[in-house]
Parts: structure tokens; C-alpha cells; sequence
């Protein structure tokens, strides 16, 4: 029998939330199919990793991982398919998905542009539905199916500044509980996580500083604390737990 695999999309920064799922999978035995797209980190304060993830690939094929890497636009309607059609034809099937992906913008509604809602639905929300939709017409039941999306805390405080963001966040949210119902009786459980303030290297000190003050634990997360709780979503011992949108926070907001 072959090995789980799993689809992490997202996985372009080296300090990223999706590196560290890819890690976190890969220890558990899952071989590993990772998606990016640079242009987008290229737009952002932080800048593309230069060369990454291909040390990534490297590291996680020395661990006696199967690890292949594309490069997709999710704003392109077709690459959901793509990619998980790369991933059941190199690995002969997937098992888990998680669409850590994101795209990022900073848009108040004095700013707000018509191009920039419908390309943060087109990534964020349209994006991971046909992800969702691919991978459950891929999945063979060789072992449990499991989904886990992202969203970002939109339900739990205000966040006027990232309007489109948080609009196509919010659409998974919601999304959550039909797409458990929906794949439930194939063998497939389908979570999101909201990881909370994670410090991936985005935070200026005064958004560090404003984190920090509502932290109960007295720190921000860390990409790891969020991949500890999406490997055992992704895992078998998370069975019975679907349709939830897990707060993985530290008791802040």
C-alpha cells in the first residue's frame, strides 16, 4: 500500500505556515505535494524567498519522503485541477488536502477596488472550492480524506483595513460546515483553522508590540503551533472531528 500524500498549498516562505505543515506532515510518513507562486509573494512587503522551497524539497525527500514541487496561480480558474491532478498522477492518489494559500491585501473601504475583491475571492475562496471539489473526486478511500482550510480570525475581532481578505476569509468560514456535511459520507472530514497572530516575519514593531498586549501567553504564534493542530486534523486519530473552525490562538483574539 502506498504511502498518505497530501496537498499543502501555500508553501513559498521558508518562516510560512505551509513550510511548517509540510515539515510537521512529512515526520508522520505523508509524502508531499506543495504548491507556491512567487509573483505574489513578489507584490508583498516580505518579498519572494529566493530559491525556496526547493532546500525544502530536498530536506523532506532525505527524510525518505516522495516530495514534488509546482508553481500555480490560483487566480487562473484551471489550476485547482492541475494541481491535484499532478498530485494523484505522481503519487497515485491524495489523501489529505490543506489550502494554506492565501492572497494578502491591504484595502479599507476608502481604497477599495472592484479588481481587488473579485482576485481576492478568485484565490482565497473560488480557489480552494475547486481544490475542495478535485480532491474529493481524486480521493479512492486508500486512506481517511481529510481537508483543513485557513481562514484569519475575521470572525473574532474587526479588521477594517483587509476588506477583500477578510470578505473571501470569511466565504470558508461559512463554507465549513457544508463541505463536512457534503463529504462526510464519502470518508472525509473537512476543518478550518484560524491560527491566530502568527509572526511568519510580516509584523511591524507596532503591530508586534499591539499583538503582544493581548496575548495571554505573552508571545505571538508561531507557524509550528499551527501546524501541530492541522497534522492531527490531517492525522487519524481526528476521525470524528469535522465541520469545526478550530481557534488555535492562545486565548487572544
Amino acid at each position: 500500500m502506498r504511502a498518505p500524500v497530501a496537498i499543502v498549498t501555500g508553501v513559498g516562505r521558508r518562516i510560512g505556515i505551509g513550510t511548517a505543515i509540510a515539515r510537521r506532515l512529512a515526520a508522520a510518513g505523508v509524502d508531499l505535494l506543495l504548491q507556491s507562486w512567487s509573483p505574489h509573494d513578489a507584490e508583498q512587503p516580505w518579498g519572494v524567498d529566493p530559491g525556496w522551497p526547493a532546500p525544502l524539497v530536498d530536506e523532506l525527500t532525505a527524510l525518505g519522503r516522495a516530495v514534488a514541487h509546482v508553481e500555480a496561480d490560483f487566480a487562473d480558474p484551471d489550476a485547482p485541477r492541475r494541481v491535484v491532478a499532478a498530485a494523484a498522477e505522481r503519487f497515485g492518489g491524495v489523501d489529505v488536502l490543506v489550502a494554506n494559500h492565501a492572497r494578502s491585501s491591504s484595502q479599507d473601504l476608502e481604497h477599495l477596488t472592484a479588481a481587488e475583491i473579485d482576485l481576492s475571492y478568485a484565490v482565497n475562496t473560488r480557489a480552494t472550492l475547486l481544490l475542495v471539489k478535485e480532491f474529493a473526486a481524486t480521493h479512492d478511500g486508500t486512506h481517511p480524506g481529510r481537508v483543513v482550510l485557513m481562514t484569519s480570525g475575521q470572525h473574532r475581532g474587526p479588521m477594517p483595513g483587509e476588506l477583500p481578505y477578510i470578505a473571501s476569509k470569511g466565504a470558508l468560514h461559512q463554507l465549513t460546515a457544508s463541505l463536512a456535511a457534503h463529504l462526510a459520507p464519502r470518508g472525509i472530514t473537512v476543518n478550518t483553522v484560524n491560527p491566530g497572530a502568527t509572526d511568519t516575519g510580516w509584523p511591524d514593531p507596532e503591530t508586534e508590540q499591539a499583538v503582544l498586549e493581548v496575548e495571554p501567553m505573552g508571545r505571538w504564534g508561531t507557524p509550528e503551533d499551527a501546524a501541530r493542530l492541522i497534522g492531527w486534523l490531517a492525522g487519524p486519530d481526528a476521525g470524528w472531528v469535522t465541520g469545526e473552525v478550530v481557534n488555535s490562538t492562545g486565548g487572544g483574539p
